[in-house]
């Protein structure tokens, strides 16, 4: 009997880099042998080009590199090269489409211990750039608590932007949606929260902005990182702490940073409504600004 072909999933227009070539569509680079497929030995980033900049792609680049070293695969691509060929890949789309750009590494082969362990010489790459809208301004997301924590080092790699990570938000976001909300808070193993399912996140409150300190179980996020300096610089204080539950309950705004959407608003927590706050705005203002004056870009 003839094998099936599986209906194919529409995606939007895409480029991936791999084997030496640029290839158009949703290129196959896995098999059912390839230990990344079947047990999670994968590693990746995300930057972002929209309205003609490429905010810190720098970083992101960098930080798949840094990955690839914390999960033990090997980074075979330097950085000069993930840069040209970010350069080539974007030619291929119009410029002025919003594009999610991801390099990404893999284990292709196990090792000894019934294929668990993966081999590090057997590190494969790619690079995939594709269309990807940006969320408007006026889109605010409805946020609540989760119930599931996020991973501390003795559990998982969390040090790495790593794929096996990544169920864990898909299962928090899941689940908040079937409540009828856009996003939801997680927190650690100690009940403090951590991040958003899909960014990191700030409140402001009495005039100050806070936002959970990195301790081991979230990434340190690119976007987290600059918002933080940006504001910084702007004379705002902002403080790196422990937060609960309550503290966002009470805070007088609340907002998101990471690489999708950049810097966005929350206008609901639960059943109360907020409104895109002051330092929202300014947050939101001073990142578009500096994205646009070529930071980080190359």
């Amino acid at each position: 009997m003839a094998a099936q072909v599986p209906t194919r999933t529409p995606h939007s227009l895409t480029w991936t880099f791999f084997e030496g070539e640029w290839v158009e569509g949703n290129v196959a680079i896995m098999g059912p042998r390839t230990h990344a497929a079947w047990m999670a030995s994968t590693v990746f980033d995300g930057a972002r080009r929209f309205e003609g900049v490429t905010p810190d792609l720098d970083q992101h680049l960098a930080r798949v590199n840094l990955s690839a070293e914390k999960f033990l695969l090997k980074p075979v691509v330097s950085l000069d090269a993930w840069h040209d060929l970010t350069r080539e890949g974007m030619a291929k789309f119009d410029a002025k489409d919003a594009l999610y750009i991801r390099p990404m590494y893999w284990a292709e082969t196990g090792m000894v211990g019934g294929g668990v362990m993966f081999d590090p010489e057997s590190t494969r790459w790619c690079l995939c750039i594709h269309e990807s809208a940006m969320p408007g301004e006026g889109g605010g997301m409805a946020i609540t608590l989760s119930p599931y924590r996020r991973p501390t080092a003795e559990c998982a790699p969390v040090e790495a932007k790593a794929g096996c990570l990544y169920p864990n938000n898909a299962m928090a976001l899941t689940e908040a949606a079937r409540r009828g909300f856009d996003n939801c808070l997680l927190r650690d193993m100690l009940g403090n929260v951590a991040e958003l399912g899909n960014a990191n996140v700030f409140l402001a409150k009495d005039g100050v902005v806070k936002t959970p300190a990195p301790n081991g179980t979230f990434l340190n996020g690119v976007t987290r990182r600059r918002t933080i300096a940006l504001l910084r610089e702007a004379g705002v204080q902002v403080e790196e702490t422990r937060l609960t539950y309550a503290d966002f309950e009470a805070a007088d705004e609340i907002f998101s940073a990471g690489n999708f959407a950049k810097v966005r608003a929350i206008t609901r927590i639960d059943d109360r409504q907020l409104q895109p706050g002051p330092f929202y705005t300014q947050a939101r203002r001073l990142y578009w600004d500096y994205a646009h004056s070529g930071g980080g870009a190359r």
